[in-house]
């Protein structure tokens, strides 16, 4: 039976009742996401609170708000958060991010998505994995739109897809008025094509793009240099 739980070096995050379980997309997006200096973040589709508990350890100033529309999930995330010690600056809702308050316009300094992307029509029998993992519930060009209005004037939006859904992000993000202003290809090993890709959003124009390269492993549970920098202040065993 799988391990209900994963233990990261200053927290703990159980996963048995989420339908995304802890995985390296969140690792990664949760410890490439650019945070530093905001006051206000927010997790969009937060699932175990994964994400939400990183930034949390990242940024010690910052108040973080996580929603997800399930919730199971939800439930789940504030049992999380409860545990780590930050759960005084933390707060976990259960929304549908597409219904976001009006009030909530410009109030986050940085927001960060792990966002479901799976688009094509078969699916798995499982409803609460669906909507996790497809966009049938928040389609990128929602998910794009709701950014831009909860977006401060000077924050950034940062996210994780596949490799191949990035092009047609960015246009849709340009016609929300964000530029991409920081770009990481990840590679699952040293010479393979990339499988995803992080990308961080922000208001302003951008005449030029920060773009790099990030192999995983170097071979089968060898973790290159980067990654393990990337890696080491949330993984136990770097």
């Amino acid at each position: 039976m799988p391990n209900p739980f994963f233990q990261f070096k200053q927290f703990v995050v159980f996963h048995d009742k989420c339908a995304m379980k802890v995985g390296t997309d969140g690792v990664l997006a949760g410890a490439w996401a650019q945070v530093e200096g905001a006051a206000r973040i927010l997790d969009i589709g937060t699932g175990s609170g994964l994400i939400a508990l990183m930034l949390a350890q990242r940024n010690p100033q910052a108040f973080v708000t996580a929603v997800d529309i399930d919730g199971a999930a939800v439930e789940q995330a504030r049992e999380n958060v409860a545990r780590s010690s930050w759960a005084d600056r933390m707060e976990v809702t259960q929304l549908d991010i597409r219904q976001a308050p009006e009030d909530w316009k410009g109030r986050f300094d940085a927001i960060v998505s792990n966002p479901p992307y799976f688009v094509e029509a078969v699916k798995c029998p499982h409803a609460q994995r669906n909507t996790a993992r497809h966009t049938d519930a928040l389609d990128f060009e929602a998910l794009l739109e709701k950014a831009a209005f909860l977006l401060s004037g000077e924050g950034c939006f940062s996210v994780i897809l596949p490799a191949t859904a990035a092009p047609d992000f960015v246009a849709l993000a340009l016609k929300q008025g964000l530029s991409l202003s920081r770009q990481t290809w990840v590679h699952p090993r040293a010479g393979l094509p990339p499988k995803r890709v992080l990308m961080a959003f922000v208001k302003s124009a951008c005449v030029q793009t920060e773009t790099c390269h990030l192999a995983i492993e170097m071979e089968r549970h060898v973790y290159t240099p980067e990654f393990e920098t990337l890696a080491k202040p949330f993984y136990l065993a770097l």
